[in-house]
C-alpha cells in the first residue's frame, strides 16, 4: 500500500482480533491478513471521501419494483390426472412412506 491510511491496521491489532475470535494464525497468515484488512480500511476511506449528504443511501444500484404478474386463474390438473402417475395414492392424496420411520 503506497498511501498511508489514517487508520493503519497493525499486525498486533490483527493478532488481538484473532485471539478474541479464538483463531490461531500462523505468522504468514497474520502478515497476509494485516495487508488485506489494511486494503479494506483504505477502500472504505475512499468511499467515505466521495459519499456526501446529497447522495441518498441505497441498498441497490437500480430502483426495485414489483415484478409479479397479476394472479389469473388458469387450467389446473384434476385430482385424477395429478394422481395418474403416482406410485401409490388413496384416491384423493399421494401416499408416501413415513419420514424417519415414524407413522403420521
Amino acid at each position: 500500500m503506497s498511501e498511508s491510511s489514517t487508520a493503519d491496521i497493525t499486525a498486533e491489532q490483527v493478532a488481538h482480533l484473532a485471539h478474541l475470535a479464538r483463531i490461531d494464525l500462523t505468522p504468514e497468515e497474520l502478515q497476509r491478513l494485516t495487508g488485506e484488512l489494511a486494503q479494506i480500511v483504505h477502500a472504505v476511506e475512499k468511499v467515505t471521501e466521495v459519499a456526501t449528504s446529497d447522495i441518498p443511501a441505497t441498498s441497490h444500484p437500480v430502483a426495485l419494483h414489483n415484478v409479479f404478474r397479476p394472479d389469473v386463474v388458469g387450467a389446473t390438473l384434476s385430482t385424477e390426472a395429478a394422481l395418474a402417475g403416482a406410485p401409490e395414492h388413496d384416491g384423493s392424496r399421494f401416499k408416501v412412506s413415513a419420514i424417519l420411520g415414524e407413522e403420521q
